[in-house]
């Protein structure tokens, strides 16, 4: 076994869910942690998932061959300095947080750079905690990798091995390369999607007009939006160099949007809009990415007493538990009457079976 022992420092989403798909392919691996709440190392210990049903010291580490950061990056930055020196020499250590440039610097401040390889799960939801991680939470997920130059090629192959044998997808960059692409795609977007929300509400009439025809395109590109306030404060202080390096070309991008309308350019409007349809209808498909995957199908459905609850009732006796449902009132970008949201991809694929022979669906 490459990792008989492995420890977790924060068992929430991610970490809990790294942690049960590894005691699901590899069961004989021992598995320790520590959280901020008891009741999580409780939780976890009845599900058999780690050994320890109550707070640990952090000597209980010393012994370690794999340990997980699954903090914020700050935290992860605090718990790797007084971790230093209890680590034994052959443990490898990693982190799954969304920037790397403080902590890799820290790392390298430590003498730690031949041990650590960072580590960025490309999954996760707007739910957090123990209590929503999942086995399957990184199936079919990019999962990156960076390290520094004098990483043994050998160590991280191993790692990387490990990690592919989890059922994600990895891939391997700097640290400077990653923290701008995420940047991109996920901090700013971020931004962005918190912006817009605030712009609406700050601009709505006092009956909240805009509030309730809001669904649609405004609803799904602001649904990121809805995620940790927290997080993204840590995120945008840790990151912040990439984040204003991406916004200030992203103004850029979008002042070319506002030229071509004010100067009434029909074919530069048409062209802008067709290269980011052209790129969007390229981006993978069944792929997890950055941001939070949405798990939701429309359906056509009659104006009929009880109409809700015998969907409801299906689902539940085919054990499909559903994390929202309500009638779509704005159809400008939707195709059926009721929206119904699950909470993962096996749920949503089982649910679009067992509706689709007696309704139709439209996927979003």
């Amino acid at each position: 076994m490459l990792y008989p022992k492995i420890g977790f420092i924060g068992l929430g989403l991610i970490g809990g869910s790294i942690a049960k798909i590894i005691k699901e392919k590899y069961p004989e691996t021992e598995m320790i942690a520590i959280a901020s709440r008891e009741s999580t190392i409780q939780a976890a210990y009845a599900d058999g998932i780690i050994t320890n049903d109550t707070m640990l010291d952090l000597e209980a580490f010393a012994d370690c061959d794999l340990l997980f950061l699954c903090g914020p990056v700050r935290v992860n930055v605090d718990y790797l300095t007084r971790l230093a020196n209890i680590l034994p020499a052959h443990c490898i250590i990693t982190d799954v947080g969304s920037v790397k440039g403080d902590i890799t610097k820290a790392v390298a401040d430590l003498g730690l750079t031949s041990r650590f390889i960072g580590g960025h799960p490309m999954a996760g939801s707007e739910a957090i905690g123990y209590d929503h991680s999942s086995p399957y939470l990184l199936e079919n997920a990019y999962y990156i990798l960076t390290v520094t130059d004098d990483f043994s090629s050998e160590r991280l192959a191993d790692f990387s091995a490990f990690i592919t044998s989890l059922g994600a997808l990895t891939l391997i960059m700097s640290p400077e390369k990653h923290d701008f692409a995420t940047a991109c795609i996920s901090h700013l977007p971020h931004v962005i999607a918190a912006s817009l929300v605030n712009f609406v509400a700050e601009n709505d009439f006092v009956d909240e007009t805009m509030k309730t025809i809001a669904a649609g395109g405004f609803r799904d590109i602001t649904r990121i939006a809805s995620s940790s306030p927290v997080m993204w404060q840590h995120i945008c202080a840790t990151n912040r160099d990439e984040i204003l390096k991406a916004a200030a070309l992203y103004q850029k991008s979008l002042q070319d949007f506002i030229t071509s309308i004010t100067d009434q350019k029909d074919d530069a409007v048409i062209r802008l809009f067709s290269s980011a349809k052209d790129y969007r209808d390229d981006l993978p498909l069944k792929k997890q990415g950055v941001l939070p995957s949405s798990y939701e199908f429309y359906l056509d459905l009659a104006d009929e007493a009880g109409a809700i609850a015998t969907i409801a009732t299906t689902l539940a006796a085919n054990g499909i538990s559903i994390k929202n449902i309500g009638i779509v009132h704005n159809r400008e970008f939707e195709k059926g009457v009721l929206r119904i949201e699950l909470y993962d991809q096996a749920a949503m694929d089982a649910a679009e079976l067992v509706l689709s022979k007696h309704y139709t669906i439209h996927e979003s």
